[in-house]
């Protein structure tokens, strides 16, 4: 096993984690001030978000300079220190790394829209569809759609043909098959590795391929192709992460690297997760993030989320990569809105058991799990009531498309408030005070209202909080090798309201029960075979029979 099967990583999203010179935004020495909080937590690594310089159209995600730190968040020597305090404590540094695409004033983008210049290779550059004029409805070059919304394409007055960006304009295409652009970003990454990181995430990384020659996908009723099969797993991406994977030396150097990938399923998890392929550590999976997803598929339209539909999908992908590849574990991240308040119970009866019971479910799954920050506080859903509340460029996107349709407002905002990502970026609440102890001065983005009865003081000073219950699973997971390494069997499987499995390892086994509804459920204890001729080496029959109590998680110890 890696040293990262060990392991518990947490994300930090710098905007909203600290802020330590009043500016309302994030930055690295604001977490800095925090380092022995993520200590005491126990986790191993730490995923920041992208704090390379960048314009800030998609808060980071379209950057300008690969090489350097952006002023919103410090400087490279606060960088160099943030590393420094990280490691002397034990945790490792994961940068967030975005080579999908760039920011339309990324130098080689400014060089690019020259016709005759050497990088006009470097991005998707296409003349206008054959009988259009340049810049006329429909003459795209093809009509794929952005992952934001509307057309994937631009038209550039200024050098007479479009450029392909499939999230926001300001974010273009790089052209992975220039073999100059691949050679630029592998030297980019290890001039940061020689910075003393630890590893990668990799953003959006299976879109890096595209089939050529680029041609039309399967138009929607606007005639614009929002299928993301059509650009996602090209038929050179196992090639590029080869060679990514070589020429960084991510095998080499043992490097913790998890990589986002668009409809990403099982097979094509294992066969860049398999180490033998020398590609990725592991990868980020979507499909159990749309299982409360309507009949479009669309993250807006929301349908009530079915137990037995995310128990099955969560158990095939542990049987899937049971012996090849490595599963990564979450529920949260800055692209989602909060688990307790989207899979769980936010009431104030509930909130807590809830969270906790989540936590359980996910983090005593084989695997490598995944704290998004404030997750561990049991934080909830950002509560937004306006549009001009909100920043994200995808739900601005959504809203203005849905009123052009002459939808409700109501109805748009209704549907923000449960899945914009906004809900996932609200500054973490680190006491429950004036500013919440994020900042001096007006915080980029609102603080959560409920932040006098959910911050992190609160939950370090009770030892019965959300906070201490995530303590107590990272170490449970150091500690196990039976966490770590155990096989996986979901029991009660049709359950509407109990989501129990079993992991084993030689003669030991856990059995983990958990109530996923607001009301007590009684244990059918005859429904699982697994258990005839178990031993158990802590509780009692009695016990394992007992009703739990609404969002109540347990765990049992047994042997065979």
């Amino acid at each position: 096993m890696a040293w990262w099967h060990s392991a518990v990583a947490y994300q930090i999203y710098p905007r909203s984690f600290a802020d330590s010179n009043g500016d309302g935004v994030g930055d690295l020495k604001g977490i800095l001030t925090h380092l022995d909080y993520l200590a005491m937590l126990g986790v191993d690594v730490v995923w920041l978000s992208p704090i390379y310089r960048s314009p800030m159209d998609d808060n980071g995600y379209d950057i300008s300079d690969y090489d350097d730190i952006d002023p919103l968040f410090g400087t490279l020597a606060d960088f160099d220190a943030l590393v420094e305090g990280l490691h002397a404590r034990g945790i490792r540094l994961v940068l967030d790394m975005v080579i999908n695409h760039t920011s339309d004033v990324h130098p080689w983008f400014l060089e690019s829209r020259k016709p005759g210049s050497p990088k006009r290779d470097w991005y998707y550059w296409r003349p206008a569809r054959d009988g259009f004029e340049p810049g006329s409805e429909g003459a795209e070059p093809t009509n794929w759609g952005s992952f934001f919304a509307g057309r994937g394409w631009k038209f550039d007055p200024a050098s007479g043909e479009y450029y392909l960006h499939l999230f926001s304009p300001r974010q273009p295409d790089l052209n992975w098959e220039n073999p100059e652009v691949r050679a630029e970003l592998y030297a980019m990454m290890r001039r940061w590795l020689d910075r003393g990181v630890d590893g990668f995430r990799f953003d959006v990384i299976n879109l890096i391929s595209k089939t050529l020659p680029l041609a039309d996908g399967p138009a929607g009723p606007d005639g614009i192709c929002y299928d993301p099969s059509v650009v996602a797993e090209g038929p050179r991406l196992h090639e590029f992460l080869k060679e990514l994977n070589r020429e960084v030396g991510i095998d080499e150097r043992q490097l913790f690297t998890v990589g986002e990938m668009v409809l990403v399923n099982s097979a094509d998890a294992r066969a860049h997760t398999d180490p033998e392929a020398g590609e990725l550590g592991m990868v980020f999976t979507f499909e159990h993030m749309m299982l409360d997803a309507g009949p479009s598929g669309l993250k807006w339209d929301i349908v009530p989320l079915r137990l037995p539909a995310l128990k099955a999908n969560l158990a095939h992908w542990q049987q899937e990569l049971a012996d090849v590849g490595w599963n990564s574990l979450y529920w949260e991240n800055h692209d989602q809105p909060r688990s307790v308040s989207r899979f769980g119970d936010d009431s104030p009866e509930f909130r807590v058991a809830s969270a906790k019971t989540l936590a359980t479910t996910l983090h005593l799954l084989k695997g490598t799990p995944f704290v998004y920050q404030g997750e561990e506080l049991g934080m909830t859903n950002a509560g937004l009531t306006g549009i001009e509340q909100y920043d994200d460029i995808e739900s601005r996107n959504f809203y203005a498309g849905g009123l052009a349709l002459g939808m409700d407002p109501a109805q748009l905002l209704g549907a923000l408030a449960q899945r914009s990502r906004d809900n996932a970026r609200t500054p973490v609440p680190w006491h429950g005070g004036a500013g919440a102890g994020f900042s001096t001065g007006t915080p980029w983005l609102p603080v959560n209202a409920n932040h006098d009865q959910i911050n992190a003081a609160d939950a370090v000073a009770d030892p019965g909080s959300v906070f201490h219950h995530y303590r107590k699973l990272i170490a449970l997971r150091h500690d196990s090798a039976l966490v770590r390494e155990g096989r996986f069997e979901l029991l009660l499987g049709e359950h509407p309201s109990l989501f129990c499995y079993l992991r084993s390892l030689d003669d030991q086994a856990l059995l983990v029960v958990a109530n996923w509804s607001s009301a007590p459920v009684p244990l059918p204890l005859d429904d699982l075979p697994s258990l005839v001729g178990a031993r158990l080496i802590l509780g009692t029959h009695d016990e394992l029979s007992d009703t739990l109590a609404g969002w109540e998680s347990r765990v049992y110890r047994l042997g065979w």
